[in-house]
């Protein structure tokens, strides 16, 4: 019996990723990107909802730019106000196998969302590489 793949099979579930609110504010992240060395995390609003990746870049422009690097100021900065450079979209639980493999080229990670549009997990890059690199060793 052939076992066809799909993006559940790669899915590491929203109960075990790290993500943020968009009402979270900069000095929280920070922390919590530190503490869990991490260079993107997920943002999401409270209703569950995917809107976005923010990046350790984008976190450092807004000190720059908002802020005059004035990092004691920027702490209390809103998520939702610090600009987003890069564009991780989320796909669809039902997304064909391979577009989430091309995706995947482009982000380290990639947030899928069920048919409500609901953040219910991402598939990793990593994810990926080690399910064929096992295929290849056996």
């Amino acid at each position: 019996m052939e076992t066809r793949l799909n993006v559940i099979f790669f899915l590491l579930p929203k109960e075990d990723v790290e993500y943020i609110y968009e009402d979270e504010k900069l000095g929280d992240v920070l922390d919590k990107m530190e503490e869990n060395r991490h260079t993107a995390i997920p943002i999401l609003k409270r209703s569950g909802e995917y809107l976005g990746t923010l990046t350790e870049g984008d976190l450092l422009w807004a000190i720059k730019n908002k802020y005059q690097m004035d990092f004691r100021n920027s702490l209390s900065l809103p998520i939702a106000d610090v600009p987003r450079y890069s564009k991780n979209t989320a796909i669809k639980i039902s997304t064909d196998i391979q577009e989430l493999f091309a995706k995947s080229i482009e982000q380290n990670f990639v947030p899928v969302e069920d048919d409500r549009g609901m953040f219910i997990g991402i598939v990793t890059r990593r994810n990926i590489i080690r399910y064929f690199d096992n295929i290849r060793s056996e």
